[in-house]
């Protein structure tokens, strides 16, 4: 349940170098991450996953979407494993959304982390814990890469810190 269930295949978008990364999730992809928001949105969390809204930056609509909530140091992180997908260009223009786990809503702000300073340090941990799950989506890129492997796959990886709303 990567944090960008999307119709289409399972091979990466035609890249270009003005296109961004982007790996669009395969019909059985899809189906589970609706099982997996299903499952959220009715109060079952696999493994800390949770139910991403966030508004629609042309339709202005909540879109739902199943994520990983990652936490790293004392900060909690949404890492896009399929790369520049639509929720991650909602998020940027929105800045906010909510992660659900039944009834239990988190409303959050969020702010993009740049792809220098620590968002290797954030990538190398989020697939320590869900690496079995995202790995085919960083291109080989694994855990147990150096940090130069880790900082050349960054700039396709957006990740977001979202700071929960008391």
């Amino acid at each position: 349940m990567p944090a960008n269930a999307q119709s289409g295949s399972s091979s990466p978008s035609s890249p270009s170098p003005s296109s961004p990364y982007y790996l669009k999730g395969g019909r059985l992809n899809v189906r589970f991450n609706g099982v997996i928001g299903w499952l959220a949105r009715h109060g079952v969390s696999l493994m800390g996953s949770a139910e991403l809204s966030v508004r629609g930056r042309k339709s202005g609509q909540m879109q739902r979407i199943p994520v990983n909530p990652h936490t790293h140091g004392n900060a909690q992180y949404i890492v896009s494993a399929r790369g520049h997908s639509q929720w991650v260009r909602n998020m940027r223009v929105a800045k906010s959304g909510e992660l659900r786990v039944g009834r239990k809503v988190r409303t959050f702000t969020a702010t993009e982390v740049s792809d220098t300073g620590q968002k290797s340090a954030i990538l190398r941990s989020y697939l320590e814990k869900w690496g079995w799950e995202v790995n085919q989506y960083f291109q080989g890129v694994t855990a147990k890469s150096t940090d130069e492997e880790l900082t050349a796959a960054a700039p396709d990886h957006p990740i977001f810190l979202i700071t929960v709303e008391k």
